[in-house]
């Protein structure tokens, strides 16, 4: 579990290009670049600077990431790539609609992508977690996610599963969140987040960059705010405020 939660770390430094969100999910991208530590990453173009590879993940020519070109293992055909170019939908499209089906704030769910996937939508992990929320096959199966790759059937299992994990921990969000990364049979057996590295620094991340959000909404309000009023707590009702660790709770719509 340990090394997986390192392998998504290390992912994460390579996709600063496209957690934006509204920006295009698909490029008209032809190859996949396989990692020696189980991820791959699709793109459309690349090129050779130094000792990296620079993967252009679309037409925008500061859509890149960076990759250590020793740690590329081979560049394959994507051969998915004809089908996912006639999509025009965003990651901030899908997050919404299925947020709105399921009434989870869409911030959550960009934050659980976030630290899962970093937004690649053909994130691999080395024990086969895929997609964009990084199902394991059972779990997708489960779900009735026909096909993980694809970023609305990912992010509608995902979301979904989320969604129950919230329900069956009456809306706690660091024993779903916990739930969500080392299993619901850890968080019972615990009786709460399991006594992992990998786990609490998971449950950790995502806390912050929700509340980092919330924080910056709430600031943007303010600002906007006309008058001496001060802002009277209100935030999106699909959840709790999570100012910390111990207080996280989320709330259904």
């Amino acid at each position: 579990m340990e090394s997986f939660f390192l392998e998504m770390k290390f992912l994460a430094q390579f996709v600063l290009g496209v957690i934006v969100l509204g920006m295009p999910l698909f490029a008209s991208g032809t190859d996949v670049a396989v990692l020696r530590n189980g991820f791959s990453i699709r793109h459309e173009r690349r090129e050779i600077v130094g000792s990296v590879t620079r993967l252009y993940l679309g037409e925008d020519k500061n859509g890149y990431v960076d990759v250590p070109t020793s740690d590329i293992e081979s560049i394959e055909q994507d051969l998915s790539a004809p089908a996912a170019a006639h999509s025009s939908q965003s990651v901030n499209e899908v997050v919404n609609a299925v947020s709105g089906r399921h009434h989870l704030d869409p911030d959550l769910i960009n934050s659980v992508i976030h630290a899962e996937s970093g937004f690649n939508p053909r994130a691999v992990s080395p024990k086969g977690a895929q997609g964009l929320m990084q199902l394991m096959p059972q779990t997708a199966s489960r779900l009735g996610v026909a096909n993980s790759f694809d970023p609305g059937d990912n992010l509608e299992g995902g979301t979904r599963y989320l969604r129950e994990l919230l329900e069956r921990y009456n809306f706690d969000l660091i024993k779903a969140l916990a739930a969500y990364n080392a299993g619901p049979g850890r968080v019972e057996q615990y009786h709460g987040v399991p006594p992992y590295y990998e786990t609490q620094a998971y449950v950790a991340r995502i806390i912050r960059d929700f509340n980092r959000k919330k924080l910056a909404e709430r600031k943007v309000a303010t600002l906007k705010s006309a008058g001496p009023q001060k802002n009277s707590g209100h935030h999106n009702p699909s959840i709790k405020q999570t100012a910390s660790l111990d207080t996280a709770q989320q709330a259904s719509r």
